[in-house]
C-alpha cells in the first residue's frame, strides 16, 4: 500500500472467505476449476460492491450487477453496469503479475465487451485484494497483443492505468464510444445441438478453446445457448458421479475438496448438526481437526452385535500440500456417550491389492486409534478396514486428480 498508494486496496476478512465458500459450495458447478472461479469471482464483486456502496453515496447514480454461474461455469471475469457505464472484474489470485489478460470472449462477444476493465489482485492468505488498475476497451484493442494459446488479451502493467477515480471522472467527462459491432455466426439448430453436445462433456477444464472462437463466441452471446451449455455440463457431471459407483470404486476423494460426498460418507459439520452438542465439542478437541486440515469426512461404522448394536465413527481428514500432493489421515472414534473404544479393534490400511499397509490396534482405555498421515500418488486406490473379532468392514477409496 506503501507503494501503490493510488491503487484501490480491500480487505478480505477471512470470516468473509469462509462465508464466501460456504455460499459458493451450495451453487452447481461441473468442476472443481470452474468452482474455483466462480469463488474468486464472488469474493472480488462483494468486496468491491461493498467499497462502492460505501464510498459513493450518490442517489443519480444506478448500481445493476450482471453475475452469471453459466459465465463463470467457462470464462473468468463478472460485468457491472453504473448507469450507462459498463465495467468487468477479473480477478487473478497469482502473486507476480506483469500483465493484464482479458479472455477473449469480454473483448470480441459485442453484448459482452464493456468500457471499462479492472484489473483484481486477491491474496487469500493476507486477507487483501487490490484493484491494481484498469483499461479501456481502445486500449485493449490498440495495445493489448493477442496470445492465441490461451485466447486472451494482454497489456502490460505499466501500461494501465493505477487509479480507478480517474475512471470515475473520465466516464462522466468523456463517455466512452460504444463497441463496434462484431459479426458472429448464424448457427442452424443443428449446428447448435452439434456444438452443445461437444461442449457438455465433462471435463476438469473449460471447453472454451475446445471449438474454433466463432462458433463459441455464437454460443455464449446467447442467453438461451449459455443457460443450456451450463445445463447440460452439470447433468454430465452428475451423470458421471453416479457412473463411478461408490461400490466398485468406493469414495472419490477428489470430490470432497468440492464438498461432494458419496459412499455415505459427509462432511464433518453436516455430522456435527446430528449429533450431540457435547459429542460435537468433543470431536472438535481431536487433533485431526486442526485448522490445518481443511476436508473432513466421517461416517459411522456399524460392527452389529460385536459392538452391541452401536457404531464406532471413521473420520477421514485430507489436506493439499505445497507440492500439490494430498495428506491423508484417518481415525477412528467412539460415539456419543462413549468414552473409550473396544479393547482389540483393529483400524487397517490396504493396498488396491488387498496388501495391509498400516495396522493399529485399540487396548483397553483408548478414546481413539489413527493411522500414520499418508500420501498415495494421484490415481490410487486403496481401503481402510475396521474390524473387532471376526467382524470387519471396508470402505474403499479413489484418489483422482483434484483441480482447483
Amino acid at each position: 500500500m506503501a507503494i501503490f498508494p493510488n491503487q484501490l486496496w480491500l480487505e478480505i476478512p477471512e470470516q468473509e472467505q469462509e462465508h464466501t465458500w460456504e455460499l459458493v459450495t451450495k451453487q452447481l458447478y461441473s468442476n472443481a476449476a470452474a468452482r474455483w472461479n466462480g469463488y474468486l469471482n464472488t469474493l472480488c464483486l462483494n468486496s468491491f460492491l461493498a467499497w462502492f456502496q460505501d464510498d459513493f453515496d450518490n442517489g443519480d447514480f444506478q448500481l445493476h450487477q450482471e453475475a452469471d454461474l453459466s459465465i463463470w461455469e467457462v470464462v473468468n471475469g463478472t460485468i457491472l453496469t453504473f448507469g450507462e457505464t459498463r465495467i468487468v472484474l477479473i480477478p487473478d489470485d497469482q502473486s507476480n503479475l506483469s500483465e493484464f489478460c482479458i479472455p477473449q470472449e469480454w473483448v470480441d462477444i459485442t453484448n459482452w465487451a464493456p468500457d471499462y476493465y479492472l484489473a483484481v489482485q486477491l491474496n487469500l492468505e493476507e486477507c487483501w485484494l487490490r484493484v491494481w488498475g484498469y483499461a479501456t476497451r481502445t486500449q485493449i484493442r490498440e495495445h493489448a497483443r493477442y496470445e492465441v494459446s490461451s485466447r486472451s488479451y494482454c497489456l502490460d502493467a505499466e501500461d494501465l492505468i493505477p487509479n480507478i477515480n480517474v475512471m470515475w471522472v473520465a466516464q462522466e467527462f468523456c463517455p466512452p464510444q460504444k463497441p463496434e459491432v462484431q459479426f458472429l455466426p448464424s448457427l442452424l439448430p443443428s449446428q447448435v445441438e452439434k456444438l452443445l453436445e461437444q461442449l457438455s462433456h465433462t471435463t476438469s477444464y473449460s471447453p472454451r478453446l475446445d471449438v474454433p472462437f466463432p462458433e463459441w463466441a455464437a454460443i455464449l452471446a446467447s442467453d438461451e445457448y449459455r443457460q443450456q451449455l451450463y445445463h447440460l455440463r452439470i447433468e454430465n457431471c452428475n451423470k458421471k458421479i453416479v457412473e463411478s459407483s461408490p461400490a466398485v470404486i468406493g469414495s472419490n476423494l477428489s470430490l470432497w475438496f468440492q464438498k461432494i460426498f458419496t459412499a455415505g460418507w459427509q462432511s464433518l459439520d453436516e455430522f456435527f448438526v446430528l449429533e450431540q452438542r457435547d459429542f460435537a465439542l468433543n470431536f472438535r478437541s481431536h487433533s485431526l481437526f486442526d485448522s490445518e486440515i481443511k476436508i473432513k469426512g466421517v461416517k459411522l461404522i456399524d460392527l452389529g452385535m460385536q459392538l452391541g448394536e452401536k457404531s464406532v465413527v471413521l473420520l477421514v481428514g485430507l489436506t493439499r500440500e505445497a507440492d500439490e500432493k494430498v495428506c491423508i489421515r484417518a481415525r477412528l472414534c467412539p460415539t456419543t456417550g462413549e468414552n473409550y473404544l473396544p479393547a482389540n479393534m483393529n483400524l487397517i490400511l490396504l493396498s488396491e491389492s488387498g496388501t495391509v499397509l498400516q495396522e493399529v490396534r485399540s487396548r483397553s482405555h483408548d478414546n481413539y486409534i489413527q493411522l500414520k498421515r499418508f500420501k498415495p500418488p494421484q490415481g490410487t486406490r486403496f481401503s481402510i478396514q475396521v474390524s473387532l473379532g471376526d467382524v470387519s468392514v471396508k470402505e474403499n477409496f479413489v484418489l483422482e486428480e483434484i483441480y482447483g
